[in-house]
């Protein structure tokens, strides 16, 4: 006798979560996939190699628990950041979307708020959800900036316990004044999370949030392995704070949550920081290429500090998208009226991409 599947609104799911839908960008098997910000540049094999061995080390114990503090990946990522960190700063996770998890759950969930200045990241109010807590979205100028005394006072008057400030913004590319930051922080109650998902791409003589850390014991910085060390599929993130913040995260974290696997492979990745950090010299080569380019074809690019450039004067956003995908070129459509989205790739995928959009006629 079959068996009937039940359907989702059948289940006695949180009243919260009713209605909501999943993250998830489309997932295609086309040649250029320029959709969701990865470092498009395979690992260097000479990484590659040592992390292999590193890992193959960690299989030989892999009948034990791994070590709950994942201390030396603690002190690779402290080495890493530098700016004075000690390893009891930091913490890390499966991606940067655990960290910032764990951040919500030992200080936001039920009864409590998270904010952000919207347009930005597309999981914090997922995140916030899931957790318990009301997302509540702020915003910012025309061109997605945000000035230091109006972020404060959108601050000020809603009180929220977790205040999030990407920086540079995802899906705007837009840098984030420390003034900005420093205003949130005098102005918020709670935890202000910086996120520097994207930081690597910055320019070189702008200062990171790091810098502002000490004297501020709620101010947490978060960072991710996923782009500038091409290592979205190893799911590695990480975060800078107070050694308070470190203790409160490991309330809420799951025992063991970062395997042994997981630990080695990140570590050895450390070691070759240096050669590692020779792509993000040409993805951003790459990113300003692009929008120079977008530009002399009539759109209107915006300033990015990140791995990415949005851009304006898009008539049709899903034909525009739907032409470059029959063209086997994979960008996102981040539900911003008039505009698209894409990765700068390689080369060569940058190439395609810029090749297949200038032969349509996009913006009719």
């Amino acid at each position: 006798m079959g068996r009937v599947s039940s359907r989702l609104e059948d289940l006695p799911l949180r009243d919260d979560l009713r209605g909501l839908t999943p993250y998830g960008a489309p997932q295609a098997p086309l040649p250029v996939a320029l959709n969701v910000n990865e470092n498009t540049h395979p690992v260097p094999q000479e990484v590659a190699d040592d992390i292999v061995d590193a890992v193959a080390l960690a299989l030989r114990d892999v009948n034990r628990y791994p070590d709950r503090e994942f201390t030396s990946l603690r002190e690779g990522f402290a080495d890493y950041l530098g700016h004075g960190l000690s390893r009891d700063q930091i913490w890390a996770a499966n991606g940067s979307n655990e960290v910032l998890q764990h951040v919500l759950m030992a200080f936001a969930g039920p009864g409590r708020t998270a904010f952000g200045f919207a347009p930005t990241y597309s999981m914090y109010p997922l995140l916030t959800r899931a957790t318990g807590a009301e997302w509540i979205a702020g915003t910012r100028g025309h061109d997605y900036t945000i000035d230091p005394d109006d972020a404060a006072s959108q601050v000020r008057v809603l009180q929220p316990d977790v205040v999030f400030l990407c920086s540079p913004n995802n899906p705007t590319g837009t840098p984030l004044p420390l003034e900005v930051i420093r205003a949130v922080y005098d102005a918020a109650p709670g935890i202000v999370v910086v996120d520097e998902a994207y930081g690597e791409f910055a320019p070189r003589d702008e200062r990171s949030a790091l810098t502002l850390l000490p004297g501020r014991e709620r101010l947490v910085v978060s960072r991710t392995m996923s782009k500038a060390f091409a290592f979205a599929g190893a799911r590695v993130g990480y975060l800078a704070a107070d050694p308070a913040v470190i203790d409160a995260l490991r309330l809420v974290r799951l025992p063991y949550h970062l395997s042994a696997l997981t630990q080695a492979a990140a570590t050895a990745a450390l070691r070759h920081a240096p050669v590692m950090l020779r792509m993000v010299d040409e993805i951003v080569a790459q990113r300003d290429r692009i929008s120079a380019t977008l530009d002399a074809l009539g759109y209107q690019p915006y300033e990015s500090w990140a791995n990415f450039v949005l851009f304006g004067g898009v008539d049709d956003p899903a034909a525009t998208w739907q032409a470059l995908y029959d063209r086997g070129v994979l960008i996102r459509d981040v539900g911003i009226a008039h505009h698209l989205r894409v990765t700068a790739g390689t080369e060569g995928e940058t190439t395609a991409f810029l090749d297949a959009l200038a032969s349509i006629d996009s913006r009719s």
